[in-house]
Order: structure tokens, then C-alpha cells, then sequence
């Protein structure tokens, strides 16, 4: 079988805005609806970005810890470095310290979500030894991001070691290594948000009705891979061009969504208009519908290391990557020089295990009655979502396994 290879794109933590039915749960977990939408604009927008540079391969990201590894360092940020970030987070008439309430408690909300699946996110913020940082950014990103701060002699690469351990071991192994010695030397500060997601299904693939099965990839060949099948109740919609279906994990408060395109409808074309828009009218679309035959194949990928900075550049955030940076709430002089973000899954019969982590290094400037089949054979869209307040943990394309 082809090996499935995915570039992917940096950081973790993305909030989805749901229908007015949910609101309570917002207000129960003290997360800004206002909030929660900014951080699915971003999720699409960069998803469209990276589909851009990506159009032939398979992509990968978790939106979720983008935004939060970026959200850390928008605390330093000032002037025209915060109004660029804040258009390109989808923060813009926000007050900051709403947007960093949410997110404290959104993560929160995220780790007691369900005792059936592992979910487990992390922050972390690693200075330079000797490099002097101001007080009320740690003290605000240790609060609110809940964000380990440490500080490490980058020339050692022993220190390097350092913090790529904790990378694997908040993502539980899945990703082993991000940073590397090639140029320690210019590293001033790492801010780094790593993600971990294990769910199994609600109702669980039997692996005896796994088969032999044609998948028809982008490029026009056929690939034979394990086609997983069941049959039963699932949250299903049909719109125009596109079928789409829900498959809860453990108690259903978390699911994977998949967006098959129809058959003859180009799937980056597809993309290039899908937006959270899109996405909220998809969500309120689906309907309870019995019956319906689901296969999908079973799959992982790995996207990365994936450097976002022409993505975010492309979305508005140019100056924050320039000498003319504003990060006078971190410490004078200060831009980022990279972000660079990884993810990885694995589908199966019993569910799925995703990972992410990203990485912001800155340095100084000196319902159908009729039966119902759903075969993924063809490139699809699948999102991972936390279903209360809507949020975008993963995002993928497959056009190959």
C-alpha cells in the first residue's frame, strides 16, 4: 500500500461556534462565543492556506494548537504587531483578557470532556538562560495557558533534548523530535503547545467486516487499502455537491465529521470555498438517519514538520516575522523567526489517536428515508471536533492512503 505522506501545518487549538441550541454550554463552560468563532476563521483560513501549497498531498493540522501556541505569544504583542495578529486569529474587537479567559477555559473544559477518550494538552515556554523576559507575560501565560516556563542554555544541545522530551512526552510518543541543533544559536524563546487525542469510536468497526478495497486517489490511480464497514445510526447530510457524516467518539461529545465531495467535484476547489461558514450550515444540516452503510478506510498519516510562516504571512501577520515586530510585552527587540508545526493520526476499527504539536521560536531583530450508503473511496474532508462548544481540535485531507 502507498505510504501516506502528509506535510502538516503547526500549532493547536481551534474553537468552533455552534447553534444557538448550544449556547448554554458556553455558558457553562465560560467560553466567549466570540471567541470560539475567531478561532474557526483561523482554523479555515489556514486549512485554505496550506491547501494552496499543498494541492497534490495530504494535509494534516490541528488548528487547536496553532492558535494557542500563537495566542501565548499574542501576550507580548503591541501596536501593529497585536492588530496584525489579532486580524489574523480572528481576535479583532475582542479584549484580550476575554480572549485568554476563553482559552484557560476551554482547556479545562477540554481535559474532563470524556473519561472515554484521552485527551491531553499542554503548554510550555522555554527562555534562553540569561535573556530577561517581562514578569506579567510569564505570570499571565503560567495563569491562563497554564504554560510550564523554563529557562535552558540552547548552545547545549542536552537542552534541545530537553525540550523535544517534552514535546513526546505530552504527545505520549507520537511525536519524537521538533527542534534540532542546526542553528540553536539565534533561539531566543520557544513557545510551544502540544496536543494528544485518543477516541474510540461510540460504536466500534468489527475488524472481521474489514475488506479489500479500491480507493480512487487524486491523482487517478487506484490503491487497494482496508475498507471498514458498519452498519447503523449515524448523523447524516446531503447537500449539493457533497455528502457528509458524523461518527461520534466515546460518550458523543466528541466526533469525526467527514465531507466526501461528490464524485466528478475537484476536492481543492471544494476547499477553496469551504469555509466555518460552510461548515456551521453542514453541522445543523445533519440528521439522525437509520440504516446507513458506513465504510472508510482505515488510515494514518503524518503531516510535517510543516513551517507556517508564508501561510501566516499570507494571512496578515508579515510584520510580527519582521524586524519591525512589536513584542515590547515580552522583551524589547523581539520577532518570531519561525513557526513550525507536526501532526500525525491513526484511523482504525476501535478509533482514532492524533497528535500535534507547534512551535514559535523568536529570536531578536537586531434524516433520508430511502437507504443510505457512504463509501469514502475518493478524496475526503474529515475534521476532529469537540461538540459542545464546536471546537476544531484536527483537520485533514486525504487524497491518498
Amino acid at each position: 500500500m502507498k505510504r501516506v505522506i502528509i506535510f502538516l501545518w503547526a500549532v493547536l487549538i481551534l474553537f468552533i461556534s455552534v447553534a444557538c441550541s448550544s449556547q448554554p454550554a458556553f455558558e457553562a463552560v465560560n467560553v466567549s462565543s466570540y471567541v470560539v468563532d475567531g478561532n474557526n476563521q483561523f482554523a479555515f483560513d489556514i486549512f485554505r492556506t496550506l491547501n494552496t501549497e499543498d494541492t497534490k498531498n495530504n494535509i494534516f493540522i490541528s488548528p487547536l494548537s496553532i492558535s494557542s501556541a500563537l495566542a501565548m505569544t499574542y501576550n507580548g504583542a503591541e501596536g501593529f504587531t497585536k492588530e496584525a495578529m489579532e486580524k489574523t486569529l480572528g481576535f479583532e474587537g475582542i479584549d484580550r483578557a476575554l480572549v485568554n479567559d476563553s482559552f484557560k477555559n476551554m482547556f479545562a473544559h477540554l481535559e474532563k470532556l470524556d473519561k472515554k477518550i484521552d485527551l491531553n494538552i499542554g503548554n510550555s515556554i522555554w527562555i534562553r538562560d540569561g535573556f530577561s523576559i517581562n514578569k506579567d507575560f510569564i505570570k499571565n501565560n503560567e495563569k491562563k495557558f497554564k504554560a510550564r516556563v523554563s529557562s535552558l542554555d540552547f548552545s547545549n544541545p542536552a537542552s534541545l533534548e530537553i525540550i523535544n522530551k517534552w514535546i513526546r512526552e505530552e504527545t505520549k510518543g507520537k511525536i519524537e523530535k521538533m527542534i534540532d541543533s542546526s542553528n540553536p544559536s539565534s533561539a531566543l524563546m520557544y513557545l510551544i503547545n502540544a496536543i494528544y487525542f485518543n477516541g474510540k469510536w461510540s460504536n466500534q468497526f468489527d475488524p472481521k467486516n474489514t475488506r479489500n478495497w479500491i480507493f480512487h486517489s487524486y491523482d487517478g490511480t487506484e490503491q487497494t487499502v482496508d475498507m471498514m464497514s458498519r452498519k447503523g445510526e449515524y448523523e447524516f447530510t446531503k447537500g449539493d455537491d457533497f455528502k457528509a457524516i458524523r461518527l461520534p467518539y466515546g460518550n458523543g461529545k466528541t466526533s469525526m465529521n467527514i465531507i466526501l465531495p461528490d464524485e466528478g467535484v475537484d476536492i481543492n476547489e471544494f476547499i477553496s470555498r469551504f469555509d466555518r461558514k460552510e461548515w456551521y450550515t453542514i453541522r445543523s444540516s445533519l440528521k439522525e438517519t437509520e440504516d446507513i452503510e458506513v465504510k472508510i478506510p482505515k488510515f494514518s498519516m503524518e503531516y510535517g514538520i510543516k513551517n507556517l510562516n508564508d501561510s501566516l504571512i499570507t494571512l496578515g501577520m508579515e510584520v510580527a516575522f519582521s524586524g519591525h515586530a512589536d513584542f515590547s510585552g515580552i522583551s524589547n527587540g523581539l520577532f518570531i523567526s519561525s513557526v513550525i508545526h507536526k501532526a500525525v493520526i491513526e484511523v482504525n476499527e476501535e478509533g482514532s489517536k492524533a497528535a500535534a504539536a507547534t512551535v514559535v521560536e523568536m529570536t531578536s531583530s537586531a434524516i433520508l428515508k430511502d437507504p443510505v450508503i457512504f463509501i469514502a473511496d475518493r478524496p475526503f474532508i474529515f475534521l476532529i471536533t469537540e461538540d459542545i462548544t464546536g471546537s476544531i481540535l484536527f483537520m485533514g485531507k486525504v487524497l491518498n492512503i
